[in-house]
């Protein structure tokens, strides 16, 4: 191919037509028509030599040679959205963005009704989807381009990622409020759950993998003590909700534990053995750190959570 007799306007549209899978959503995320963008495919198809998508359904799956251009593309648009960003280029409110951000169901209900509210009012063309986290992936998911940030607690990240950290979250036990065996023991929320009835209690758990330790296992076991795990959720809200309706307890991050508890009846009170605070991670791949729309979105997250540190005390 003579790249000097190449619109390389088209390779945007590929771009969007890889993120998207769908003429339609593709021509809305660049501000195109939709026979715009079929015509734009059409001599994509002539100048490549290949039929790039295929007709699957209602949306379009990329051949094997247009999947194979997808990373080593969007790299290139990246380096060059941000060559060419100057301090002025972002608009929220003419925008028109899509960003994808992995985090546990604890974002869905402490992130996204504020984002939401927020985007609507100063960004109404951006969209954003919570999808869930993967643990184990989240590396891959960031530089594959499946993610543009994920929230996680703070670990060792490659040299490749950036990060921020958001906030701290203790740990706290919730009840139903007026559980059986708490009242008998005569305590009061807010109070120590003493070991052997904490350990006696039945457990709920929050695991995505289905794991039967986490949080406060390591720190039980450091006093010679398990606990008696009778039943595991993938999400935060599924463990509160089996909780408010069962005689269990579960370990929970305090906000959302604090954020559920009046709305599903919960008491809180504190558990036995000190488990170390958690610090949450905002974390992104490093080619997205300059760009002017990623860098919007960051810092009206960060405005969002740093709040949540309010009540964690001085980090040890």
């Amino acid at each position: 191919m003579n790249l000097s007799s190449f619109d390389l306007n088209l390779l945007r549209v590929l771009d969007a037509l890889l993120r998207e899978g769908s003429t339609v959503r593709a021509g809305q995320r660049i501000g195109l028509s939709q026979p715009a963008v079929s015509a734009a495919l059409g001599r994509l198809r002539h100048g490549l030599g290949d039929p790039l998508f295929v007709r699957h359904g209602q949306s379009l799956e990329a051949t094997d040679f247009a999947r194979s251009l997808e990373i080593p593309l969007r790299n290139i648009l990246d380096q060059l959205a941000a060559l060419l960003a100057g301090p002025a280029s972002f608009d929220p409110a003419r925008a028109v963005e899509s960003f994808r951000i992995s985090g546990s169901d604890f974002f869905a209900e402490m992130l996204m009704p504020q984002l939401a509210d927020l985007t609507s009012r100063e960004a109404p063309g951006i969209r954003i989807q919570l999808v869930d986290l993967l643990p184990e992936n989240y590396v891959g998911t960031l530089e594959r381009y499946e993610v543009d940030l994920a929230l996680i607690p703070a670990a060792a990240f490659p040299d490749w990622i950036d990060s921020e950290p958001m906030f701290r979250s203790s740990f706290v036990v919730i009840a139903r409020r007026g559980n059986a065996r708490l009242k008998r023991a005569r305590l009061k929320q807010g109070a120590i759950i003493p070991i052997d009835l904490f350990c006696d209690m039945g457990h709920i758990l929050f695991s995505p993998e289905g794991k039967l330790k986490a949080m406060g296992d390591a720190a039980l076991a450091a006093v010679g003590r398990q606990r008696r795990v009778v039943m595991t959720l993938p999400v935060f809200s599924g463990v509160a909700s089996a909780v408010a309706r069962s005689g269990h307890i579960a370990l929970l991050p305090r906000q959302i534990a604090e954020a559920l508890a009046p709305r599903l009846g919960l008491a809180i009170y504190r558990p036995p053995m000190a488990i170390a605070t958690a610090t949450i991670t905002m974390i992104w791949h490093r080619r997205a750190t300059t760009n002017p729309a990623h860098r919007w979105l960051r810092s009206r997250i960060k405005q969002i959570l740093e709040p949540l540190d309010k009540g964690e005390g001085r980090a040890s």
